[in-house]
């Protein structure tokens, strides 16, 4: 593993990237960094990946690599040009679809080549390349609407791959497909790949699931959030096609999961050091991902029954729930918090207080999590401070709101929100009023 990135020959050099910073204006409140001080080099022929949490700016890096976004300040260079605008000899595969619903599959495909003046015979021999290409042979004459899920993505590949690029971008380009699809597509992009049959240079793709990322990549790299910077660069060596239950292959996604999660704990502990009864001084910049404490509940219940009986191992965890790592990683950081659980090299182990909660009843379970909650998590020590100062023991979600926006982004500001309000409902620590937009101590029974 390198901890920084490696620098590559200038020789076939797509994209250099150095010193970038994006950070977007909060009115009068400063701003909010996304990205900052992200270095990234891609060279030709190689398969890159940026793994991350949500909000760890990988989409936005892609944007920026594309130029589509101008970074607020560093160095981006496309074929050792500066990127001043659209990129030409890029293309990108997105999450969604993305397809004109009005047009054929072949119309959708020849669309790219005729932005660029491209003289019909030529499109059409192209886009026709591409569908065989991509494994639509016979459905050019179909419309959008006609087509499952993984077939209109593998249109979405055909009109990337047309064009010929130099590098392909990806944005979870698999990620909205079932399991089996996803799986199938994923296989035959990298079978194509390794068998020199893309016509393209290199690819630049955004994950969020650290097996896919593994399984494609050549270099990954990962991404620490809140500003999104790169936190480790890995190189990944196997060659193609890679054994996901090689040895070699496993401990190299537990050891992702294990720095992932490890750098999670770490900022976690620094954040409940010494706040135990300040806590909601400590960190209330500390955004909560809105998870419901059904999942919690779930989750702890999962991690207690046989075959982990309190100790799982956290790929395997995933995989046996089908669920990506950006998916259970916020509901392990909660358990973490609320000190149901703890985290050490990619295992997550349940605490006494965990299991105590898992074999409570539904009372008792709600005694333990409004304790935890006004011990350990900020904005809900806060709030129910808030509460009980005031003679009307009322406060407009607007007062925590204004507080939140001095240290994190609208978005951040109402998710964090949103999790206390649920979280303290359960709990019943204090009760809210959707209507009305306001917190109380009312009793809802």
């Amino acid at each position: 593993m390198l901890d920084k990135p490696g620098k590559l020959p200038s020789s076939g050099l797509l994209v250099d990237i150095e010193g970038v910073r994006q950070a977007f204006r909060k009115g009068e409140k400063g701003e909010h960094v996304v990205l900052d001080n992200v270095a990234l080099k891609i060279a030709k022929g190689e398969i890159v990946g940026l793994l991350g949490r949500s909000g760890s700016g990988k989409s936005t890096l892609l944007r920026i690599v594309s130029g589509l976004v101008p970074p607020t300040t560093g160095k981006v260079e496309w074929c050792g040009e500066p990127v001043t605008g659209p990129c030409e000899g890029l293309s990108m595969v997105f999450q969604s679809f993305a397809l004109f619903p009005w047009l054929t599959v072949l119309e959708n495909v020849e669309i790219g080549l005729e932005a660029q003046g491209i003289p019909a015979a030529e499109r059409r021999k192209r886009a026709l390349e591409a569908i065989d290409l991509i494994g639509l042979d016979g459905f050019e004459s179909a419309y959008p609407k006609e087509l499952s899920g993984g077939m209109r993505q593998r249109v979405g590949f055909a009109r990337a791959l047309v064009i010929h690029p130099k590098l392909m971008l990806m944005d979870e380009p698999f990620s909205a497909l079932d399991v089996l699809t996803a799986e199938t597509l994923r296989t035959d992009i990298i079978e194509l790949w390794g068998e020199g049959k893309l016509p393209i240079g290199s690819i630049l793709m955004v994950t969020h699931n650290i097996e896919e990322a593994v399984l494609m990549c050549d270099r990954i790299l990962i991404f620490s959030v809140n500003p999104g910077r790169v936190a480790a660069e890995i190189k990944v060596d196997f060659p193609h096609p890679r054994d996901r239950l090689d040895p070699a292959f496993r401990q190299m996604v537990d050891d992702i999961y294990a720095r992932m999660t490890n750098r999670a704990g770490e900022e976690e502990a620094r954040r409940l050091s010494g706040a135990h009864h300040e806590a909601h001084h400590a960190s209330i910049a500390t955004p909560l991902p809105p998870v419901s404490t059904n999942m919690l509940a779930g989750l702890l219940e999962e991690i207690a029954a046989a075959p982990y009986n309190g100790h799982a191992d956290l790929p395997h965890l995933a995989d046996d729930l089908q669920l990506e790592a950006d998916e259970l990683f916020p509901m392990i950081e909660v358990l973490q918090m609320l000190g149901l659980a703890d985290m050490a090299d990619g295992d997550v182990k349940i605490t006494d207080s965990g299991r105590h909660f898992v074999e409570s009843d539904n009372d008792g379970r709600k005694r333990l999590f409004r304790e935890r909650l006004a011990t350990r998590v900020p904005l809900a020590a806060l709030i129910k401070k808030v509460l009980d100062e005031r003679p009307s023991h009322r406060a407009p979600s607007s007062r925590f709101l204004h507080e939140l926006d001095d240290h994190m982004s609208e978005t951040y500001s109402e998710r964090s929100l949103k999790a206390a309000v649920a979280w303290g409902r359960y709990a019943e620590l204090y009760a809210y009023d959707d209507e009305t937009e306001e917190f109380s101590l009312d009793d809802p029974g």
